[in-house]
């Protein structure tokens, strides 16, 4: 997916540092992702889940909260409440940049900053909420803490390590930690809202979703990630969060701009990648690409695939249905079609075309399944592929009008 450098400043003086994952086409709804807690945007969840949303059309902006990965600012010092500040923030400057309510999504302890954000920001602001794996009680973070959580308390300031690394943290973080009183937000919190939890969950335990299920009002929904870890380390479990996150989110999103289909033909729009384009038909969409090799984004087939494959699907359709008209036993079908740039040297009927001429020619392989077909079936479905629609339109004598759309 395209990715933009997006900084905020904070309330409190601070930049914070983003990326946003654009879709290449158009933009169906916005999402602000709160990755996990001592995480950064970098986590395998932020960027799976962030550009997986925006495979579906919503944009996705996942950022560092204060003190942590590019974002300026004291992370020992910060605590909770910055946390919320900083989404409160975030969300204001997206919010400004799409013009429509946002999706919040929060990955553990960034879940339960999300849903105290979005209780501040209201339904003015927010669409939705989505939490993956949060806990109902922000104080449960601290037994992650490993430190003399007294002596910090008493001397104001102490080293504590978290995952393994290692950090110094103020009284007033534990304090404004252990002071949050989340499922009382929850209780007051009328969005809708989705919590994603793995039931073999070891970090925080599938009973903190169950606690906030119960707190939320409806509508609200779960979805279990069956056998997934707390961080989403595997990107299937990633994938799949975000997809369904996705599908859960069309019902309360706001396109940011719609697109009227058109009556007849094809309408493509640029996107927001090097080359990526969206496509539309009469009754469907979908997005059109250069591979990165080509300085693409590899997010939907090439215009030479869309040719290729408007030859193959022709074809098959075609033969599909001469078969089928004669009744005769066939199984199936497959067609594979490549392009050739310069056919020239190779051609035993390109004299016409001139000395030097560029000749490119489509390849077509075709096979015809079913063991009970005569070779007299099979030669006469093969013979029937020359007369599909698009062949004929590619073959004949095509003239391409350009006019300037007013």
């Amino acid at each position: 997916m395209p990715t933009e450098t997006f900084s905020i400043t904070t309330t409190a003086g601070h930049s914070l540092d983003g990326a946003l994952e654009m879709p290449t086409g158009l933009v169906r709804g916005a999402a602000v992702f709160a990755h996990c807690f001592t995480c950064t945007k970098q986590s395998r969840a932020a960027i799976s889940v962030a550009r997986a949303l925006a495979a579906q059309g919503i944009a996705t902006l996942r950022f560092d909260f204060t003190g942590l990965g590019g974002s300026e600012g004291e992370f020992g010092r910060a605590g909770f409440a910055t946390d919320i500040a900083d989404l409160v923030s975030v969300a204001g400057a997206l919010r400004s940049r799409f013009d429509a309510p946002l999706l919040m999504i929060g990955h553990s302890l960034g879940g339960a900053a999300v849903l105290a954000a979005a209780h501040e920001l209201g339904a003015e602001n927010v669409a939705a909420v989505a939490t993956i794996g949060a806990p109902s009680d922000v104080p449960h973070v601290l037994h992650i803490i490993k430190g003399d959580h007294e002596a910090i308390r008493t001397e104001g300031e102490g080293p504590v390590t978290i995952g393994g690394q290692s950090f110094s943290v103020s009284r007033e973080f534990l304090e404004r930690t252990e002071s949050v009183k989340l499922l009382d937000l929850v209780k007051e919190l009328r969005l809708p809202y989705l919590a994603l939890h793995s039931p073999t969950d070891t970090i925080v335990g599938v009973e903190h979703a169950a606690a906030l299920f119960q707190a939320a009002f409806h509508p609200k929904s779960f979805i279990s990630l069956d056998d997934a870890d707390h961080l989403l380390t595997k990107a299937e479990d990633a994938e799949y969060a975000a997809v369904a996150i996705a599908s859960w989110a069309k019902r309360y999103l706001k396109s940011c701009g719609e697109t009227q289909l058109p009556e007849a033909g094809v309408l493509v729009k640029s996107g927001h990648g090097k080359f990526g384009s969206e496509v539309f038909t009469t009754s469907h969409r979908f997005v059109a690409d250069e591979p990165r090799s080509y300085g693409g984004d590899d997010t939907g087939p090439t215009p030479y695939d869309l040719l290729n494959a408007a030859l193959g699907t022709c074809t098959v359709m075609t033969m599909k249905m001469y078969a089928d008209r004669k009744g005769w036993p066939v199984e199936g079908y497959q067609v594979h079609v490549t392009h050739e740039r310069d056919h020239a040297s190779d051609c035993d009927h390109c004299e016409e075309e001139g000395e030097g001429a560029q000749i490119q020619a489509l390849n077509r392989s075709i096979t015809v399944l079913g063991d009970d077909l005569t070779d007299d079936q099979r030669a006469r479905i093969i013979a029937i592929a020359d007369k599909c629609p698009v062949h004929r339109t590619l073959e004949g004598h095509l003239h391409i009008h350009t006019e300037m759309a007013g």
